[in-house]
């Protein structure tokens, strides 16, 4: 079995020709972003009401893309037409949950520990400032933090925004992007390294639509539209490459997906504070610590009680 994915890592592939897998994935690709527009282009629906009406509409475009790309990788995909088959393609898998969720999530969180640190000294600042209100003052905060978080859960759940940060956006990329495209590639005969850095590709592509939200929508000039998608689309191939070598070297879709919505949450991190440098030395370290924690933690044994039993989607028999 080694012998027969080896031959596929060279090249070989595995019932899918190259080409087939790279129109797939720009074929899913342009139809992720092109179904946003679909309802006033297309069935001609007045415009939305309200912004929490525009993204419930997207909400359904991005459902509907990632039922269509799923369906359709497992029409090309050389697969058995069983649950267990078809689930293990997209790395939809119950067994190792803790560890998809625990390992990744660590390992991602190394490279925020500049922001940690700074939130950190904000917090010591505002302990500070309130000292000279006295003890009772710093108690009633205390007290009032489980309270402070409940109302924060139940915010999150009524935003819409929310939804689509931490839930919508975060599933149907890495339904599109990881589950649909990487196996398509892997089978295609493209190499490890080359199917993780080229569906990146994929979905920073997909985040061009975006220069026309800046212009149109927020009224930004076409080079300050231009710089801020080229900045995103710059983060997007950084963070898909990383979701693509999770999703890849573990099988497992709840490993990038975690570490996806980690990152939605906390956004850019902190890598310098004007006000210390004790920033930017933890930001050094956590990622001296990210690198070198990257394989030792995405080891595929972690993931998987055995790696005897691979298809040309599962690279990960070979990249233990």
């Amino acid at each position: 079995m080694e012998q027969e994915v080896v031959a596929e890592e060279g090249g070989g592939g595995g019932g899918v020709s190259t080409s087939v897998a790279v129109i797939g994935c720009a074929a899913m690709a342009t139809f992720y972003v092109a179904i946003l527009y679909a309802p006033t282009l297309i069935l001609r629906l007045p415009p939305p009401s309200s912004y929490k009406s525009f993204l419930i509409r997207r909400f359904v475009c991005a459902a509907v893309s990632s039922l269509v790309s799923l369906f359709a990788s497992a029409l090309i995909l050389p697969i058995k037409w069983q649950a267990s088959d078809v689930f293990s393609v997209y790395g939809m898998r119950l067994d190792h949950l803790w560890q998809a969720m625990v390992f990744p999530l660590s390992l991602t969180s190394l490279m925020y520990a500049g922001s940690f640190i700074q939130k950190f000294l904000s917090l010591l600042n505002s302990r500070e400032e309130h000292r000279n209100y006295g003890r009772s003052v710093t108690i009633d905060c205390i007290l009032k933090v489980p309270v402070k978080f409940i109302d924060w859960m139940f915010s999150m759940a009524s935003n819409v925004s929310a939804w689509r940060n931490y839930i919508v956006a975060p599933i149907s990329e890495e339904l599109v992007f990881r589950a649909c495209m990487i196996p398509l590639l892997l089978c295609g005969g493209f190499k490890t390294y080359t199917a993780v850095f080229l569906c990146p590709i994929f979905f920073s592509l997909a985040h061009l639509n975006h220069i026309l939200d800046y212009y149109f929508q927020k009224n930004r000039s076409l080079f300050k539209a231009s710089m801020a998608v080229g900045f995103q689309l710059g983060y997007t191939v950084i963070f898909g490459s990383y979701a693509s070598f999770l999703f890849v070297r573990t099988g497992h879709l709840l490993a990038p997906l975690i570490s996806h919505i980690f990152c939605n949450y906390m956004g850019l991190p902190t890598m310098f504070s004007r006000r210390t440098g004790v920033v930017s030395l933890a930001f050094i370290a956590g990622t001296l610590g990210f690198l070198w924690l990257l394989f030792p933690l995405t080891s595929p044994h972690l993931y998987n009680d055995g790696i005897g039993s691979c298809k040309c989607w599962h690279r990960y028999c070979i990249w233990g």
